[in-house]
């Protein structure tokens, strides 16, 4: 497999991911919340600009992102305390049911619409496969 092979699969991987997530209504979408959730999980503390800057999404989109995800209850704000006019984003100590919702939502129709793959056991070895792809690629995230 060579680079290009990689980005193209990664790619059509968050096209099926994105197919397989409950839907979030107006606003920001699923992709810029996740990212952006993923931003707060591995650099808390961070501002909204902080992150803009990490992800290269503009800074409405992350705001709009961080606006849902404090909704949900997902993460937590707090001034600052070095300097009041900034606020700083955590996540919240416990599982929203936003959050839950979405972990709980099976990647199973997705990956069948995506393959063709009517056959359990095909789709088993599939998600498999994706769970230890996963698990090689983010080791401490299991």
């Amino acid at each position: 497999m060579d680079p290009v092979e990689l980005f193209l699969l990664g790619r059509r991987l968050m096209k099926i991911a994105e197919s397989a997530l409950p839907d979030v209504g107006a606003g920001a979408g699923n992709r810029t919340t996740l990212l952006v959730a993923s931003e707060i999980a591995a650099h808390p503390g961070s501002t909204v600009g902080e992150i803009a800057a990490r992800s290269g999404l503009p800074q409405s989109a992350v705001s709009q992102a961080v606006a849902r995800l404090a909704k949900a209850g997902s993460i937590v704000s707090e001034p600052d305390p070095a300097d009041g006019r900034r606020t700083l984003l955590r996540h919240a100590g416990e599982t929203s049911e936003r959050v839950a919702e979405v972990r709980a939502t099976s990647i199973r129709p997705a990956l069948k619409a995506a393959t063709g793959e009517a056959d359990a056991a095909s789709l088993d070895t599939i998600e498999s496969a994706l769970r230890q792809l996963s698990t090689v690629l983010h080791p401490r995230e299991h």
